[in-house]
């Protein structure tokens, strides 16, 4: 299965609302990484999910306008926890609400927090 599949597949099965996609780990995008966040976006905005992008160094904003890619539909913030914010203030969630979502769906998958490994 590609991401795509596996994101559209989880916003259905969840109901979930908001797709936040952190690519501070990006130092250059080309053309595929841009359409394939567009795309992204679109199939979650079909879903009647948000999709909120985090962590977009300099370098890869500005590849991006120069390759005429406007990411239309798609939210952007600084970082995780801005994007988490953003998203809070546009669902209309308590931080209660959140912190339990985010909880519920890390259980899920299968997350731990790192933190607690020794």
């Amino acid at each position: 299965m590609t991401l795509q599949d596996d994101l559209t597949n989880k916003i259905v099965d969840t109901g979930a609302k908001a797709v936040l996609i952190d690519i501070s780990a990006l130092d250059i995008v080309d053309s595929f990484i841009g359409r394939m966040l567009a795309g992204i976006a679109s199939m979650a905005r079909i879903l009647d999910a948000q999709t909120v992008v985090v962590g977009m160094q300099p370098a890869v904003a500005i590849t991006l306008v120069e390759l005429g890619l406007t990411l239309d539909g798609i939210k952007t913030a600084l970082n995780v926890d801005r994007g988490m914010a953003l998203l809070r203030q546009s669902l209309k969630l308590s931080e209660d609400e959140d912190a339990t979502t985010a909880e519920n769906f890390e259980e899920e998958l299968g997350f731990q927090d790192a933190s607690l490994e020794a």
